[in-house]
C-alpha cells in the first residue's frame, strides 16, 4: 500500500479525552477513530489487524470442527422472554420500532443460537457438532473508558457447541481450550495469558477465562506460584488453594479478560425444549457450551502489552504489514519504488512512505508509532543498498536489494 493513498493521518500528541494506552496508541497511528464513548470505528491499518486476528482465531475453530455461520444482531424480545434473561440481563441495550414491536441488541446469541438449531437436529446421531460466528455485540456499558478494551458495541467470536452428554461436552472443552492457547500464542500474547478458574454459576461448579496480565487490567487474578494456575477474583475466598495442585500459596497480579468458556448444559436447551432422541428413543435435553473471544479487545490487550514509548510494536502475525518501506528526500526513488515492486511481487505486505515533503524525522518517527516489523529505509546515504532495522531492535544493517529481499522472507 502507498502510504500517500492513505486518507488518514498521524497524530503527534495524544487524544486529550483517552487514558488507556491502547486508544491514545491506535488513534494516533490512525488505526481506529472515536466515535463515542465506547464506540469505535476501525479504520484501513486497524482493519487489516483485526481481518488477521479473526483468520488465525477462525482456522482454530475449524481445526475444532467448528461450522462457521452468521446470526442477526436484531434479536425478537420473544427469545429473551423464554429464558428470563429480558429482565435480568442489565447490560441489555433495547429498542422499540414504530409499530410498538421490541427487539434486543445482541450481547450474546444463545437465545438466537439455540431455536435454531433446533430447527436441523433431532437424534443423538445428530450430535456433536459445533457452530461459530465473528459478529457485533452491544452491552450497555457504562464505564467505557479503557479504549477497545471495554466497548458499547465490539466484535465478538462466539462457538456454540452441542452434545449428547457430558463426557462429550468435556472432550469438546478441553480441546477448545488448547485451541484457545494457540490463538494467544499466535497473535502475540501467549506469554501474558493465564487458563483461570472462574464461577461456573448456575451450570457448573467452574467456567474459565483466559486473562492476560498488564498493568492496565480492570481484573484482579491470583496466580498458583507452584503450577502457574490462576483464580479470578469473584471466587478467590470460595477456593483458598489452587484446584489444579492444592497449593495455597498465589501472586496478585491485574489483568484482561481476553475470552472465556463455560459449560451451560441445559441452561439454553431446556427453555427452547431442544431435545435429541437417544439410543432408546427416550427425549433428552441437549448439553450445550460457549466460548467466547472478543477480537477488539484482543487487539487492544496486544497494543497494551506490545509497546515502548515511540509507539505500537506489533507481533509479525497480526501487523498489518511486515515491512515500512520509507523513500527519503535526495535518494533515489526510482530504485525505491522498483524495491517497493519486488516487494509486492514476492508476496511480502509493504506499507511505502512515499510521501513528499515530509521529513526523515516524521517518517522515522511515523514508522515508530505504527510499529510494523521491520522498517526499510532508501535515502541518499543508502546509495544503491537498503538499510534495514527490526522494529523491537537498535542496530541497522546496510544490504543489498537483492539480500534484503532473502532477509524477509527467512524471517
Amino acid at each position: 500500500m502507498l502510504q500517500s493513498n492513505l486518507f488518514t493521518k498521524t497524530l503527534k500528541e495524544n487524544p486529550k479525552d483517552e487514558t488507556s494506552t491502547n486508544a491514545k496508541l491506535l488513534i494516533r497511528g490512525g488505526f481506529i477513530d472515536k466515535l463515542y464513548s465506547g464506540i469505535y470505528t476501525f479504520l484501513p491499518l486497524g482493519l487489516l489487524v483485526i481481518k488477521k486476528i479473526e483468520n488465525i482465531i477462525r482456522e482454530e475453530m475449524l481445526s475444532l470442527g467448528g461450522q462457521e455461520i452468521y446470526m442477526p444482531a436484531l434479536h425478537p424480545k420473544e427469545n429473551w422472554e423464554t429464558t428470563g434473561r429480558w429482565s435480568s440481563m442489565g447490560d441489555l441495550y433495547k429498542i422499540k420500532d414504530s409499530s410498538g414491536k421490541e427487539f434486543a441488541l445482541g450481547g450474546t446469541h444463545e437465545e438466537i443460537v439455540s431455536p435454531l438449531v433446533k430447527k436441523f437436529i433431532q437424534s443423538y446421531r445428530d450430535l456433536p457438532f459445533s457452530v461459530f460466528q465473528f459478529q457485533t455485540k452491544f452491552r450497555m456499558e457504562l464505564r467505557a473508558k479503557s479504549g477497545i478494551l471495554r466497548g458499547r458495541e465490539f466484535l465478538m467470536k462466539d462457538l456454540y457447541s452441542f452434545h449428547e452428554d457430558e463426557e462429550s461436552l468435556e472432550r469438546f472443552y478441553n480441546e477448545a481450550i488448547k485451541a484457545y492457547r494457540r490463538i494467544f500464542i499466535r497473535v502475540g500474547i501467549g506469554d501474558f495469558t493465564h487458563l483461570t478458574f472462574a464461577s461456573g454459576g448456575s451450570f457448573s461448579k467452574y467456567s474459565h477465562e483466559f486473562q492476560t496480565i498488564t498493568s492496565s487490567g480492570e481484573d484482579i487474578i491470583y496466580i498458583c506460584k507452584k503450577c502457574d494456575q490462576a483464580i479470578n477474583r469473584e471466587i478467590k475466598e470460595e477456593v483458598p488453594s489452587c484446584p489444579a495442585c492444592d497449593n495455597s500459596d498465589f501472586k496478585e497480579e491485574k489483568s484482561v479478560e481476553v475470552g472465556n468458556i463455560f459449560k451451560l448444559g441445559t441452561k439454553y436447551s431446556h427453555p427452547f425444549n431442544l431435545k435429541v432422541s437417544n439410543e432408546n428413543g427416550e427425549k433428552k435435553d441437549v448439553i450445550m457450551g460457549c466460548y467466547g473471544i472478543g477480537l477488539s479487545r484482543l487487539l487492544g490487550t496486544v497494543v497494551e502489552i506490545n509497546n515502548d514509548k515511540k509507539g505500537i510494536i506489533w507481533p509479525e502475525n497480526i501487523s498489518p504489514f511486515k515491512v515500512h518501506l520509507l523513500f527519503l528526500e535526495g535518494g533515489d526513488k526510482k530504485a525505491a519504488t522498483l524495491l517497493y515492486e519486488k516487494l509486492k511481487k514476492s508476496k511480502i505486505e509493504t506499507l511505502y512512505d512515499d510521501r513528499p515533503g515530509i521529513s526523515a524525522g516524521e517518517k522515522f518517527a511515523d514508522a515508530d508509532l505504527l510499529g510494523i516489523p521491520f522498517r526499510v529505509v532508501i535515502s541518499e546515504r543508502t546509495g544503491e543498498k537498503a538499510e534495514i532495522k527490526s522494529r523491537t531492535e537498535p542496530e541497522v544493517k546496510l544490504v543489498s536489494t537483492n539480500n534484503l529481499l532473502e532477509i524477509l522472507k527467512e524471517k
